[in-house]
């Protein structure tokens, strides 16, 4: 009888466990057991084949240049997108005119498809009859359209620029509403307090806001950083990582890969998939997230 006892919580956990092990911890397993096998294009395989397709990987021209963009993309996005933020945050957290509407007005770009986004903004920045590219045309900002100037996405040193700025337009709703979740939790008392020991704005912000908002900000911080270093919609459809090379991740890679080479590709997903440990386990150690706030 006591043996059965012991067992009862595995009925609320079993399906739980059996449902992690299906959707995350088999298809992991199955992706690095393909990164060592010989995969033709058509998804037959052929055979093991070793290291080889790690090997080819790292022997890609572009390969440390990519990595190197995919980390820069990663910190560019998250850091923007969290003081971005914590600005708005802070703002939709006052009472004023409009404010319902206002963080209703703040969903929309959550609300909609990132591919769908992204596309917009690809057709606002077209060359010839983009939007952005008309009220530049308007202000002098260039001289015809159809020139190499017009075309923003045609370069990297301007895409990347655009790309990050998509990229933080649909990741700043989500993170905005993570820290007003957790501005709401600070109990009111505490900025009394403060404010009853001469404490300026700066001051308390710094010193108890900031502090008390850690837990949410490491949350939302954390899925920022698996998601847009997972991201592929954004880039895909604004560039499909061109000209070249020069504006691709990892992610976009990886997929250009699958077509020509699957056991190359699933080499860079486990590559993909080691880089997110990495970049998490330095945030979460820069954050201090298991260090309580004194």
């Amino acid at each position: 009888m006591k043996r059965l006892r012991a067992l009862e919580p595995l009925a609320w956990v079993g399906p739980a466990v059996v449902l992690i092990a299906l959707v995350v911890l088999w298809p992991v397993v199955e992706m690095i057991r393909s990164s060592f096998l010989k995969i033709s294009r058509f998804g037959v395989i052929q055979g093991g084949n070793g290291v080889a397709n790690y090997e080819k990987l790292f022997g890609e021209k572009d390969f440390s240049d990519i990595m190197l963009r995919s980390v820069i993309w990663v910190v560019a996005v998250v850091a923007l997108t969290v003081l971005i933020s914590l600005a708005l945050a802070q703002l939709f957290n006052q009472r004023f005119p409009g404010r319902k509407l206002a963080r209703w007005a703040l969903i929309a770009p959550w609300a909609a498809s990132v591919l769908m986004t992204a596309i917009i903004f690809k057709w606002m920045l077209d060359p010839e009859v983009g939007v952005i590219n008309q009220i530049r045309l308007k202000l002098g900002l260039i001289d015809a359209m159809g020139g190499a100037s017009a075309d923003q996405l045609g370069d990297a040193s301007t895409a990347m620029p655009w790309l990050v700025f998509v990229a933080v337009f649909v990741s700043v709703p989500f993170t905005t509403y993570a820290l007003l979740a957790g501005l709401a939790t600070i109990p009111a008392d505490v900025y009394e307090a403060a404010k009853m020991d001469g404490a300026t704005r700066l001051r308390t912000y710094w010193s108890i806001t900031l502090p008390l908002l850690r837990p949410a900000l490491t949350v939302a911080a954390l899925i920022n950083v698996m998601n847009v270093f997972n991201s592929f919609p954004i880039i895909w459809a604004m560039t499909h990582g061109q000209p070249g090379y020069s504006t691709a991740t990892s992610t976009i890679l990886m997929f250009i890969l699958k077509g020509s080479n699957i056991g190359e590709s699933a080499a860079m997903s486990v590559v993909n998939f080691g880089m997110v440990i990495i970049l998490t386990a330095i945030f979460l150690k820069v954050s201090r997230w298991n260090k309580e706030v004194a």
